[in-house]
This record gives structure tokens, C-alpha cells and sequence, in this order.
């Protein structure tokens, strides 16, 4: 006989979902395919001619936080680029089946997500290790390490709500 899965909780009674679920939104929406994605295209921030995508403006604002607070960011050297690259080809599909997967209670999200918030707390290590002591550091350490938190952060939540149970959405997770 088959054993019945349980159903997932709903999203409401899941509220740190919720959060989760706009974080990755914020991250698909804005920082991948706009601030990220214009690293790509854009690999020299003093030459250049303004892409498709971003729009220019959004090409200015990159550039703006770049100059006045992220070094590293307008540096683009070899090992930043490659975790851009990371963020745009598997963080970005990553969020758009996170966001389905967690309004809708699938636990096959469950080692994705462990995976997903393992990198990402690596790469931003490496970068805060970057703009703090290294060649190109910030001039505004706190201002850099409070727009980085959240990346910092969040990830350990969601290793911390996603390592507990095989089923985390469900009823017995609650």
C-alpha cells in the first residue's frame, strides 16, 4: 500500500515562507537580472555603450553604488566576475523555482535550497573579505556590510528551516 504524503501546510500558516518567498523575488527580479546581469554585459564600467537590458538608468544606479560604496563591483576582476556569472546562470533559475516551490509547499526544494544558501554564503565571505581588507576596499564598511546582511543572513534561515525535517512543509514541520 501506498503511504499518503502529507499536504503541505498553507502558505499562511508558513510565514517565514512568505519572507523567503519575496526575498528570492527581490533577487530574480532586481539584483540578478538587473544589477548582476549588468556586470555581464557591461565588462568595462569606464568604456562602454548602454546595453538593451538593463535600462540605463539601471545601468547608472549599478554604477553609482559602485563608485560611491562597492569598489569590488566597478573593479570586475576575475573571481568577481565568476560569481556573478554563478548568481546570473544558476541563483536566477534557482529563485523562479523557489518562488513556485515555496507558495505551493514542494519539499523536493528542500536540498536545492541547502545547496543554494551553502554558495551563497560562501560567495558573499569571499566578497565581504573583498570590500573589508581587500585590494579594491570599500570606503563605507558599514554601509556595505548592511546592504550585504541579508544575503548573509537569510541564507542561514533557510538552511536552518530546510535541515530540520525531510518534509518541511508539511503539517508535522509546523
Amino acid at each position: 500500500m501506498l503511504e499518503r504524503m502529507p499536504a503541505p501546510l498553507p502558505l499562511a500558516k508558513r510565514r517565514w515562507d512568505l519572507v523567503f518567498i519575496a526575498f528570492f523575488a527581490v533577487n530574480l527580479l532586481c539584483i540578478t537580472y538587473i544589477v548582476d546581469l549588468e556586470q555581464v554585459v557591461v565588462a568595462d564600467p569606464a568604456h562602454f555603450d548602454y546595453p538593451l537590458w538593463p535600462r540605463p538608468a539601471m545601468v547608472d544606479l549599478v554604477h553609482w553604488w559602485g563608485r560611491t560604496f562597492d569598489p569590488p563591483l566597478m573593479a570586475r576582476e576575475a573571481w568577481w566576475r565568476a560569481t556573478i556569472w554563478i548568481d546570473v546562470v544558476f541563483f536566477g533559475p534557482f529563485y523562479a523555482v523557489a518562488i513556485y516551490a515555496y507558495a505551493w509547499g514542494k519539499n523536493w526544494i528542500r536540498i536545492p535550497s541547502i545547496i543554494w544558501a551553502s554558495v551563497m554564503m560562501t560567495n558573499v565571505i569571499i566578497i565581504l573579505f573583498e570590500e573589508l581588507a581587500g585590494l579594491h576596499a570599500t570606503p563605507r564598511p558599514g554601509i556595505v556590510l548592511l546592504a550585504n546582511a541579508p544575503w548573509l543572513l537569510l541564507p542561514v534561515v533557510v538552511i536552518a528551516r530546510m535541515a530540520r525535517r525531510e518534509r518541511p512543509f508539511s503539517a508535522e514541520a509546523a
